[in-house]
């Protein structure tokens, strides 16, 4: 239903004529895997951009970090990757 829907959208736009829309449409093409999956499941990759958020937050804070090993632990622990009192 959600494919359906989403095709008539986009002939509705050709038929429109407006080239403004072009781009719109170009991108919804390209992406309507997820944007279907959206409506369809209700699940969006937000968990996913968020972790990524958080890694280049830590990483700015702790620039030409020396030990990369620490750094790694530092990472984990903070994020909740793996618990603090691990031996």
């Amino acid at each position: 239903m959600a494919y359906t829907q989403l095709a008539h959208w986009y002939k509705d736009v050709e038929d429109t004529g407006f080239k403004a829309f072009n781009t719109i449409a170009n991108t919804i093409t390209l992406n309507y895997r997820s944007i279907l999956n959206y409506f369809i499941n209700r699940s969006t990759n937000a968990s996913a951009e968020s972790f990524n958020a958080k890694i280049k937050a830590f990483r700015a804070q702790f620039r030409e970090v020396k030990n990369v090993e620490f750094f790694l632990y530092r990472l984990t622990t903070i994020l909740g990757l793996i618990p603090n009192n691990v031996n």
